[in-house]
Order: C-alpha cells, then structure tokens, then sequence
C-alpha cells in the first residue's frame, strides 16, 4: 500500500472539512462582475450625494456642517460663551459624528465663518479665518478660535424640544440630529454650492427678511403664483455690495426653472485721471483682478493706463486704484472693456438642488422650495407644541399626585412609614399611578410646609392655561398657521439686514478693440510720391515742407487722429489698411508702403484717407464716375489690398471727399474744360464697390482723347462757400453763384467765367 506523504488526517475529519466548505459555498453569492462594480459605484454615488456634497431643505446644511454646529453647541459655545480652540472643536467632530480627514473639516468649518464667504455666517471666528483676496490664508487650527454665531440659534434653539429625529453616530456611542430645526429657510439664506457624483448644486444665498416674507405671503395663501413671491423676493443678495446685473426677466427664469446663470459687476467711481474698485463680486479675488489687468498692460494691450494699485486696508476692504494716461479718456468705456476682460463681471452658475423631505435629490424652482421649506417647518413646530402638551401634561398628573398627598397628608405619612413597598399601598389606597407615586416618596421633609402646597396650586394654574392654550393651536389650522406667521416675522426683525446686493440693470460690458483702446491724439500722415509714409502729430505741420528723399516728392497728406484706420488706394482703384498708430515717426523719412502691403507690380499708391468705420467719402476717377461708401465697407487685412474701385484706363483716381450729411450735402464737380455742375449727393448710390456712376457728362471721345477729365470735386453743404483756384487768379462762389450751376446728375454743367477756364484746384473758402 502506498501511503501519501503528509496525509496523516482521518478520513473522518476530511469529511468534516468538506461539509463546512459547502456550508460556506451555499453562503456566496455569484454575480458578473459588471453588475458588482455597478452596484458598488452606484452605492458609492448615492452616499457622496446624500451624505457629503448636498444640502438638505430642511436645514440648508451639509452633513459635516450640521455635525460642527451641533459638537460646537454640545461644547456649549454659544453667541455669549467664551471662545475655544478650534483643534478642539474638530476633534469633537472627528471623534463623535465624522470621522474624516481633520483639513477637510476644518476647511468647512472656516467657510462657516467667513463673512464674505457665507451670508450669515454660523461660526464666530477669532484669529485669523482668511481674507477675500486669499481664503485660504486661514491660520492653523491650533492657532484660532470659535464659537457659535447669534444667527446659529435659528438652527440649534429647538433641538431639544422633541423637534427632530435622532440617529446613532458612526459607532453606536451617541446619538446625532438627523436634521435641524431651522426656524428660516437656510437653504436660500446662505445658499450652498457642491459637486456630487453625477450632480452638483449651486444655490445662491438671499435675503432674510425678503426669504420671510416670501414664507409669510405663501403661506397665507398657499396658491400663490411665481409672480407674486417674486415681489418680495427680487434676486440673489450676497455677502458683497458688488451690483447684480441680471435682467429681472433673468432672474424670475432661473427662479421658475431652478437654473441658469448671474452675473456680477464690481463697484466703481472716478476721480479725475483715477478710477477707484470699491467692491468687487463674490469670491473674485482683488489680486487676481490686479493681475488680470497688469497682463494686459504689460502686452501693451492696455494703453489708456498708466499704473494700478491696491489700497485695501482695515477701513476700505477692497480699494483698486487705476491711473488713466488722461482725463479725456472716457472712463464708461474702459471699465466696459475691464468688465469684458476681466472678473470684475463675473458670471455663477445657478443649480437648485437639494435633498428633499422624501430623502431623495432633485431641482427645486423657487416656489417648490418654499412650500417644501414650509412643509418641514410645520411639521417642527407640531413636533415641538407636541412635545411640550406632553410635558405640560406629565407634570400636571404628577402635580394631582402631589396635591393629593398633601391633602391627606398624615395617611401617607404613616403608610410611608408602617409599609415595606409604600409604593404599592399608595397606588391602591389612593388610585395613583407608578409616577405620581414615586413623585410622592421623593418629596424632602422641607416640601411638605403649607407653602409649597399653595406653589402647586399656583403652578397648576399657570399649566392648565398653557395646556388650554396649545390644545387649542394644535386643533385651530388658523391659530397654528398664525403662529407660524408671528415665529418667522419675529425671527426675520431679529436675524435680519438690509440688502446688500444691489440688482440694477446695466448695459453688457464690450472688450474694446486694438484702435478703441488707442489714445486719440492728432496725427497728419504724409504720402510721397514713391511710395514712402510717415505721420506727424498734430494738424499744425506743413507736409510739404518736409524732407524727401532724393528723386522723390510730396504727393498727399490727410490729418486725423491715431486711433484710426489708414485707407490706402492704389493707382489700380485696390485699397488697403493699415492702423494710423503704427506709422513711422515724421522725424524721419518714412518707410516704403511695399514693406508692409503687397500691391500689384508696377502699380503706384494714389491717396490716403483717415476716418472712423461710420465715416461716408465719396470715391471718384478723373472720368467722371462715383459712388458713396462708407470707411468700414473700404477696410480690410490683406496685405494683397480690396479691390474696391474700377478705374477706367487712362483715368486717375482723385482724392476720397468725407460726406457729412447724405441727406442735405451737394456735390459740386468741375472738369478741365471749365465747365461746373452741383447736385444732391443723395443722388450717388451707396456702393461697396464697383465703377460708380456718372457724376457729369462728358463726351467719350472727349475723355478718350484726354482734351477733358474731372479735375476736382468737392462735398460742401448749402450755405458754405468755395474758392476755385486758376492759375494765380482764383475765383470766390458764393451761396448765390453756386445755385445757377446747380441741375440734375450726369448734366452737362455750365461753363465758368472767362479766364477761370483752366481749373487747377477746387475747395471750401474757409474764410
């Protein structure tokens, strides 16, 4: 026989063994793995929803919130005590209700003292909590201390009054609220923000005496609509006097459906070249905002300022000083294009959700929430009317008890003293109950005077009356909604401030482009005849007296200012676009158009105009064809130019003429051979480009041959006067002169006098 090594087991025990490893395989449970890691991440979501990131309605509070109010007012650091050591107020929470990570609930423990962080704060910090521009510079726990807030009571007053329910903490050792009794609705006071998974909130905090009211109006009339709860409560009110700028319209949306969006603007005022940030939005930090701007600054992309600072101190939290370049700089537009750019307007996100009574998260709109609220606040004060009838009572029948011993006293004295159990005789001699019995055995020598006998009946009083009173509330819905009513106006005067977010309505904010941003300061910019450009500040320089280079000489010149575009044309009718700021210096000579633009080969520049986008001119060729156009439909960003005019051949483009008026403006064109015709200019069609129309007629040949071309036009209005120019002579038309050359487009005109035939040049007599 072969006996196997190591085998020294009976096969009685193996058997054993072999019946509990059934046992034990009946006991599992087999599953795919698929349907375990869903139930185990489902399960895991559910307790992240319920028991880490949402509020519930009824309190407004996180769990780790409500277990350090409650460990705090079970330290007895009320609003009037002494202030303890935060170390050990965490450790109490830690240690009896959460047992997390200490940071993380030290962490929530600081936002409920932060004023700029909670509207109504529930911990009264001491030391140093953080700061709105860094709230997470909070000192060590070690190092602060805490105690409950006033406001606090509205949450922990009725705890011990048989309002809420109670649950086992984490070991079995203690016992924890499973709710508070909120006499307000601290899920709108003090909002709540959370990330669960799958789901997040984002409540905004509001105002306690527009959140009572609301209360009081619903519940008076619990049909209410949207509409009306909305003229008590207007929007949103957060901890800072930064503006909401939300349209009502908005902000009633986002109370109908439980989302959407807020916006907010910081605070501002100007003072001469300074523009001083008195408040900035909720949890924007001034540092940042410095540093957003300082970027921009440094990329040059912000040239109206010269410097910022910040002067926040103790009296002005926050103080964000900005120096303009000058006062001509329009304030408005700037701190428009600051809100664009930076988070001096900052947008939050609104998501109403919350646990419900039912245990169960969903979005809540604004009169949803309310009625909940109310749901939950009249099941609390029930609790609590109820418990105390319970007390009133119990101490009445013990009261009757006592009563009786006292009237026949000397019977239970002597059964007290002649009885092993007097209890029992007491009951059945009497008709007393087991407590009022014991009530009786525990009365002090000292007890049983005459006096005390009146103080029972006295207090006999007081509670009958007390008991008439609460019976009759808790069997009247009319008392008992009247109570409800009284509690919150009464808690909304005691707890309550005025607004502190303002809601304005304010046009949207608009970033400013490259040129808007520029100083507008007076520039003539100077063309030469080979092409080369330069600019001049002011309007007081004469171009052509001007250096050139050798060969070549001035061919235009245009003034305006330096936040403006630059309209180049070419001799082809292409025009290009250049920024008036980004020219050479007319110190020297200039720099070549071709370095910058890409014109055709061969083809020379023409003329210049500067304008801003709204600006009409009117465009025209020596032929005698135009049209009306205005600077923005000329711009472009190819270096390879617009084709925007078509140039006939042999024919010159003249200089672009700025039309101010298009409705009143005439038009008045001269060509070589003398002759001058005057027309409406709302006779020229509005073009974005193309040949134009015929502003005086000319025969063809005429053209062809060279023997006559418009030399000069001229937009002016009715009443002013122009100079032509003929040689050394010139000729002065005035109002009168120019009505007998005025007909019809495409006339021929009138021949001017005798001797001012040879025209050289036409403008507006200026003096």
């Amino acid at each position: 026989m072969v006996r196997k090594i190591g085998s020294g087991r009976s096969r009685k025990s193996g058997r054993k063994d072999q019946q509990t490893l059934d046992m034990f395989a009946i006991s599992l449970e087999q599953q795919p793995l698929q349907t375990f890691t869903e139930r185990a991440y489902l399960n895991y979501a559910m307790y992240v929803i319920l028991d880490r990131a949402l509020p519930h309605i009824g309190d407004g509070l996180k769990p780790v919130q409500r277990r350090i109010a409650y460990a705090m007012s079970d330290l007895g650091l009320s609003a009037g005590s002494k202030f303890k050591k935060s170390a050990r107020t965490v450790g109490d929470v830690l240690g009896k209700f959460h047992p997390h990570g200490d940071s993380a609930c030290y962490e929530a423990m600081v936002l409920m003292a932060q004023p700029f962080s909670f509207r109504y704060p529930l911990v009264d910090g001491q030391g140093n909590w953080g700061s709105t521009d860094d709230p997470k510079s909070f000192a060590a726990m070690r190092y602060t201390e805490a105690r409950l807030t006033r406001y606090a009571d509205m949450l922990l007053a009725e705890l011990r009054h048989g309002t809420v329910e109670w649950q086992a903490n984490f070991d079995g050792t203690l016992q924890e609220p499973v709710l508070l009794p909120a006499r307000l609705p601290n899920i709108l006071l003090n909002g709540g923000s959370g990330i669960a998974v799958g789901m997040a909130t984002d409540i905004p905090p509001h105002n306690i005496r527009e959140v009572a009211a609301a209360c009081v109006h619903l519940l008076e009339q619990p049909d209410a609509d949207l509409d009306a709860l909305c003229t008590h409560i207007v929007g949103p009110d957060y901890p800072t006097v930064a503006e909401i700028i939300t349209p009502a319209k908005d902000i009633r949306q986002i109370y109908r459906s439980g989302s959407g969006s807020l916006r907010m603007r910081a605070l501002w005022q100007q003072q001469g070249a300074t523009l001083i940030i008195t408040a900035l939005p909720h949890q924007v930090s001034g540092s940042k905002i410095l540093e957003q701007i300082g970027a921009q600054m440094q990329a040059k992309k912000l040239p109206l300022l010269v410097d910022i600072r910040d002067e926040s101190d103790h009296e002005n939290p926050v103080r964000l000083v900005l120096e303009m370049r000058s006062t001509r700089t329009e304030a408005a537009r700037l701190m428009s294009h600051l809100f664009a750019s930076t988070d001096l307007e900052h947008s939050y996100r609104v998501n109403m959700n919350a646990i419900g009574l039912d245990g169960k998260p969903r979005v809540f709109d604004l009169r949803s929430l309310l009625s909940e609220w109310l749901v939950f606040r009249r099941q609390t004060v029930r609790r609590r009317l109820q418990h105390r009838l319970d007390q009133v009572l119990d101490r009445l029948h013990i009261l009757d008890g006592l009563l009786l011993a006292f009237v026949n006293l000397d019977e239970v004295i002597r059964i007290i003293r002649s009885h092993d159990h007097p209890a029992a005789e007491l009951i059945q001699r009497f008709a007393l109950s087991t407590r009022q019995a014991e009530a009786i055995l525990q009365l002090r020598l000292r007890q049983l005077a005459r006096l005390e006998e009146i103080k029972i009946r006295q207090e006999q009083g007081v509670l009958a009356k007390e008991r008439d009173q609460l019976q009759q509330v808790l069997g009247s819905e009319c008392r008992f909604r009247r109570l409800l009513r009284d509690e919150l106006i009464a808690d909304a005067e005691q707890y309550g401030d005025p607004r502190r977010s303002p809601i304005v309505s304010r046009q949207p904010a608009r970033a400013l482009n490259e040129t808007e941003l520029l100083p507008a300061e007076a520039i003539t910019v100077v063309l030469s005849e080979k092409g080369w450009i330069r600019a001049a500040k002011g309007h007081e320089i004469d171009p052509q007296s001007l250096n050139f280079r050798t060969g070549d000489d001035f061919l235009q010149a245009v003034r305006g200012r330096s936040n403006q575009q630059l309209i180049i044309f070419d001799q082809s009718g292409h025009s290009y676009q250049i920024p008036a700021h980004s020219l050479p210096s007319a110190r020297g000579l200039g720099e070549p158009l071709a370095k910058t633009l890409n014109p055709p080969s061969g083809i020379g520049f023409s003329c210049l105009l500067l304008g801003d986008p709204d600006d009409l001119f009117l465009l025209s060729t020596t032929a005698g064809n135009a049209f009306v156009i205005s600077v923005a439909e000329m711009q472009t960003s190819k270096k390879a130019g617009k084709n925007l005019l078509t140039v006939p051949d042999k024919a010159l483009i003249l200089p672009p003429v700025p039309v101010c008026d298009y409705a009143r403006d005439w038009l008045v064109v001269v060509t070589t051979a003398g002759r001058l015709l005057s027309f409406p200019v709302k006779e020229m069609p509005r073009l974005a480009r193309g040949k134009g129309v015929r502003m005086i007629n000319v025969p063809v040949a005429r053209l062809r041959s060279g023997l006559e071309v418009v030399v000069a036009v001229v937009v002016c209005q009715p009443t002013q006067n122009l100079r032509l120019d003929s040689g050394k002579r010139f000729l002065r038309l005035k109002t009168a002169d120019l009505q007998h050359y005025q007909g019809e487009r495409a006339q021929r005109g009138l021949v001017l006098p005798r001797g001012f035939r040879q025209v050289d040049g036409l403008c507006i007599d200026t003096k």
